[in-house]
């Protein structure tokens, strides 16, 4: 199974294949949403924009599910490694930043070393 690798917490999360982003950081309590969208967001319909994450790492750029045209629209004018985590089905161990418009300069060492540890392979579930 994947495992998404939440480098501003510190922490790995092992999902099912296609499990949905924003669903799995909420489920395992992490602190997906800035203060505008911890007072309000769409609740996953990709129509806040609050659920900001980039890709910092991902094994042969096929990580997490294509981006979809609510994205393309809300994120036209962010970088193309931010995507919407509301938006995501997570399809191969990945290592993202939740957040990244927030602090990121500060997570300097973190990143690099997110970036330098090899990503562990997704494995089949034997629960299929």
């Amino acid at each position: 199974m994947p495992v998404v690798r939440f480098v501003r917490e510190a922490c790995d999360v092992v999902c099912p294949v296609g499990t949905n982003l924003r669903e799995l950081a909420l489920a395992e309590g992490l602190q997906l949403y800035g203060l505008k969208g911890q007072l309000g967001n769409c609740g996953g319909c990709g129509q806040c924009s609050t659920c900001f994450i980039e890709v910092v790492a991902e094994r042969d750029g096929a990580a997490l599910s294509e981006r979809t045209a609510v994205e393309d629209q809300k994120l036209r004018r962010r970088p193309p490694s931010w995507r919407l985590a509301c938006q995501v089905l997570v399809l191969d161990s990945v290592a993202v930043l939740t957040r990244p418009q927030v602090g990121r300069d500060s997570l300097a060492k973190q990143l690099e070393k997110a970036c330098l540890e090899p990503l562990p392979v997704a494995e089949l579930s034997d629960e299929l």
